[in-house]
């Protein structure tokens, strides 16, 4: 008898290991791969920057309003049960829109206000079953299809920032995510360049702090705790 129990033990037990082992075989063959760089300001040419710096006057005050090249995404680390992936998972897309209102001040401008949405049911990553996956889970994309972003306190700009140098300033506003409203605050890498904005930035979270769940395929294959959002946006001025 105490044979047979050891016998179908040692089966059960091998099962176990077969159905990890393909789970794990399939998450690495379907969804590891190599990940997307983290979004950046875009390197300029030399006729580019002598361009920004000859034209300071271009950047003015008035509405700039997002335009083609801009994007957005999430970036989550994966993992298979209790081991890193080698990889982020990442997903953007170039459904944004919005604008900003820029200000002349004594030291060079004020950012007055912006606001941008983000169609998120339009997230596309390496992966067709990622990408169907955060409709129902996680972001919950078909419920919840836009995240937004609304400056709530003004953001004073240097008047270097007309010559086409990098800036760091800091956005803070109401982030709503997933239906949940939360105030962040946001570090911005901003340069203008030739009659553009260009602005790059990420801030990271844990999911529960917008009420949503990491997503996982059987439990075995799951994202860590964290997720990044990011953004690249270029922004033209209306009327120029």
């Amino acid at each position: 008898m105490n044979n047979r129990r050891a016998l179908i033990a040692a089966i059960v037990a091998g099962a176990l290991l077969v159905g990890a082992a393909g789970i794990g075989i399939v998450y690495f063959v379907v969804f590891a791969g190599s990940s997307p760089q983290k979004l950046a300001l875009s390197s300029p040419t030399p006729s580019t920057s002598a361009s920004a710096a000859s034209s300071a006057s271009t950047l003015g005050p008035g509405t700039w309003t997002v335009t083609s090249g801009s994007q957005a995404g999430y970036r989550v680390r994966e993992q298979l049960a209790s081991l890193p992936a080698p990889s982020d998972a990442v997903g953007r897309t170039s459904a944004v829109t919005g604008t900003m209102t820029l200000a002349q001040s004594a030291s060079g401008y004020t950012v007055t206000t912006a606001s941008f949405t983000v169609d998120v049911s339009k997230l596309t990553s390496d992966q067709s079953r990622r990408d169907q996956r955060i409709h129902s889970q996680g972001l919950e994309s078909d419920r919840f299809p836009t995240a937004t972003f609304q400056l709530t306190t003004p953001i004073a700009v240097v008047a270097d920032a007309a010559g086409g140098q990098t800036i760091h300033v800091s956005a803070t506003g109401v982030l709503t995510l997933h239906g949940v409203a939360k105030t962040v605050t946001i570090p911005i890498d901003a340069r203008f360049t030739g009659s553009k904005i260009e602005l790059v930035g990420s801030i990271t979270f844990p999911f529960s702090q917008f009420g949503m769940t990491p997503p996982s395929i059987g439990g075995f294959v799951t994202v860590q705790d964290n997720a990044t959002m990011e953004f690249q946006l270029e922004l033209v001025q209306q009327g120029a």
